[in-house]
C-alpha cells in the first residue's frame, strides 16, 4: 500500500512538472512599425570617426587626463548640432557634465537619456590599428570608444538633430545627460543629478548603457534577444591584508603572508556566495525560458524544484549566467615583497565584488570574513555601492524602450535582464524608479568582448541601427 502512494506522488510529482512545462509559452506581443525621418547615416559615421579621434582618457588622477582632448571633444558638439544647440537649453554641471534640456509639450513626466563620453586607458602597441586615429577599413570602425559609449553619445545627438529639423516636438520635456567620468566613477553624472533634484524634476524614465540585441546567451534560446537592464549589481572593494615580521627568504617559517592570503583566496572561490533569485533574473527567466528547448522550459517552469541542478551547472561553467544568481567575488591583484629572496613583512590581495539583490555591502564582508576564517587575514571594504532598486517592466517607461527595440530590431525577443556591470545610470535612483540599461546595438560574444579590450571597434551599419534606435524612443518620449 505504502509503495502505491509513493508511485502516485512520483507520478502526480512529474505531472505536476510536465504541465508546467507545456503551458510555459511566451506571451504574444503586438508587433510595432513606424517610419520616421531619414537622417544621413554617413554623416553619423563621420561625427563618431571625429569623437573617437578625442583621447578622451579618464584617471582617478585628474592630472594624468588631456584636458585639451576633452574640450576638443565638446567644441564639435555645436558643429555637428547646431539645431540641437539652438533648440536645447546647454548647461557645463562640474567638470565634465552636459546636459541638454528640449522642451516637449509637457514636463510633468520627462526622461533621461544618458551616455559617457570618457573612455578608459589602452595599451597602443597592442592594438592592430590605433586606437584614436578612427580608421575605417572594410565597414569597421576602428577605436577606443566606438562600443562604450560614445556611440550612444553620439546616436543620441543625432536622433535629436534629425528629429528637430523635422519639426518634432516630444510630448514630455527629454534630457540629454552626459559624463566625461563614468569610467572613474566621477562626480560628473550626479551633480547633475542633484541639479536635477534641487529643480524639483523627478524623471519618469531613464535610459543609460547597459544590455544589448545578443544570440545564443540563454539556455535553449537560439534566436536574438533584447536584454534590458532593469536592475543593476552593486559594487565592493575589497583588500586582503596579512602581516608578519618579514625576513631572508633563506629561513622561512612553515607560513608566510602569501601562503595565508593563498589559502584565503582558495577558500573563498571554493565556497563561492550562495545562489539567489533577484527580481530581475526572476523577470528574463519567465520571459526567455518560455521560448526555450523543452529540456530548459522543463527547468524555468519549475524553478521551485530545479533551482539546485541551475547553480550547480551555473557554479561549475561561471561566466554572465552565474554572475546573474550570486554575488561575485574576483581576486585582482596581489602584492608581496619587492625582491624575490626576502619575505614580505605584509602582503595583500584585491578582490572585486558584484553584489546581487538581498546581499548588501555589510553582509559579503562578513561572508568574506567568515569563510576565510583566520583572525590573521585582514578584511578591508575600500569602497562600495550597494545594489540597485529594481525597476518595474509593467510601466510605460518600460513599453517606450521596449517598442523603440521592436521597431529597431523587429526580430529580437524584448526581455528584462540585470546587469552586473555598473553604469551611471544607479545615480539616478535618487530622484527615478525606471530606470533601463540598454546600450543600441546588437553585439556578437566577439564584440562583447572588445569592451575595455584591445582593437574595439563597430561595423558602420551599426552606428546606423543606434541612430534608428534613438529616434524611435526620442519619438517615443
Amino acid at each position: 500500500m505504502v509503495g502505491w502512494i509513493l508511485l502516485c506522488m512520483i507520478l502526480l510529482f512529474l505531472a505536476v512538472i510536465l504541465i508546467r512545462a507545456l503551458r510555459f509559452r511566451p506571451v504574444t506581443e503586438e508587433e510595432h512599425r513606424e517610419v520616421r525621418p531619414d537622417f544621413d547615416e554617413n554623416a553619423a559615421v563621420d561625427h563618431l570617426q571625429q569623437m573617437i579621434r578625442c583621447k578622451t582618457v579618464s584617471y582617478q588622477d585628474h592630472g594624468l587626463e588631456n584636458q585639451k582632448e576633452f574640450e576638443k571633444l565638446r567644441a564639435l558638439l555645436p558643429q555637428f548640432y547646431p539645431t540641437v544647440f539652438s533648440t536645447c537649453t546647454v548647461e557645463r554641471v562640474d567638470r565634465t557634465g552636459l546636459l541638454f534640456h528640449w522642451k516637449g509639450k509637457r514636463s510633468d513626466s520627462p526622461s533621461v537619456l544618458m551616455a559617457h563620453y570618457d573612455v578608459v586607458p589602452v595599451v597602443e602597441s597592442e592594438w592592430e590599428k590605433p586606437p584614436f586615429e578612427g580608421i575605417i577599413e572594410d565597414g569597421v570602425l576602428w577605436g577606443r570608444g566606438t562600443l562604450d559609449t560614445k556611440i550612444t553619445f553620439c546616436s543620441s545627438l543625432e536622433a535629436a538633430e534629425t528629429l528637430m529639423k523635422s519639426g518634432f516636438v516630444p510630448e514630455q520635456d527629454i534630457y540629454l545627460s552626459y559624463a566625461g567620468d563614468e569610467e572613474t566613477g566621477g562626480n560628473g553624472a550626479p551633480s547633475i543629478v542633484s541639479l536635477l533634484k534641487e529643480r524639483g524634476i523627478h524623471p519618469g524614465m531613464v535610459v543609460d548603457e547597459g544590455g544589448a540585441v545578443v544570440e545564443n546567451v540563454f539556455p535553449g534560446v537560439t534566436g536574438k534577444m533584447a536584454l534590458i537592464g532593469i536592475g543593476e549589481k552593486g559594487k565592493l572593494e575589497l583588500t586582503l591584508r596579512v602581516r608578519g615580521n618579514g625576513g631572508h627568504a633563506s629561513a622561512p617559517l612553515p607560513h608566510g603572508p602569501v601562503g595565508y592570503l593563498a589559502k584565503a583566496v582558495v577558500a573563498v572561490e571554493d565556497h563561492p556566495f550562495p545562489a539567489r533569485l533577484s527580481g530581475p533574473v526572476s523577470a528574463m527567466f519567465d520571459t526567455l525560458g518560455r521560448r526555450s528547448s523543452f529540456l530548459y522550459r522543463v527547468i524555468f517552469a519549475n524553478l521551485w524544484c530545479f533551482l539546485p541542478v541551475l547553480d550547480m551547472i551555473c557554479r561549475k561553467s561561471g561566466g554572465e549566467l552565474n554572475a546573474m544568481l550570486r554575488t561575485t567575488c574576483a581576486f585582482t591583484q596581489m602584492q608581496g615583497s619587492a625582491a624575490n629572496n626576502v619575505i614580505p613583512p605584509s602582503a595583500t590581495v584585491g578582490a572585486n565584488l558584484r553584489l546581487i539583490e538581498g546581499d548588501t555591502v555589510a553582509s559579503a564582508v562578513e561572508y568574506i570574513r567568515r569563510t576565510v576564517n583566520n583572525a590573521d587575514v585582514e578584511v578591508i571594504a575600500e569602497d562600495g555601492d550597494e545594489p540597485s532598486p529594481t525597476s518595474r517592466y509593467d510601466t510605460v517607461g518600460w513599453q517606450r524602450v521596449r517598442k523603440a527595440v521592436e521597431q529597431t530590431w523587429p526580430e529580437a525577443v524584448v526581455s528584462p535582464y540585470l546587469m552586473v556591470q555598473c553604469s551611471d545610470s544607479r545615480h539616478f535612483n535618487r530622484i527615478c524608479d525606471n530606470i533601463y540599461k540598454f546600450s543600441a546595438m546588437e553585439l556578437t560574444k566577439e564584440e562583447r568582448g572588445l569592451i575595455h579590450g584591445n582593437n574595439e571597434r563597430i561595423p558602420l551599419e551599426k552606428v546606423g541601427k543606434a541612430v534608428q534606435f534613438y529616434m524611435n524612443l526620442e519619438a517615443l518620449c
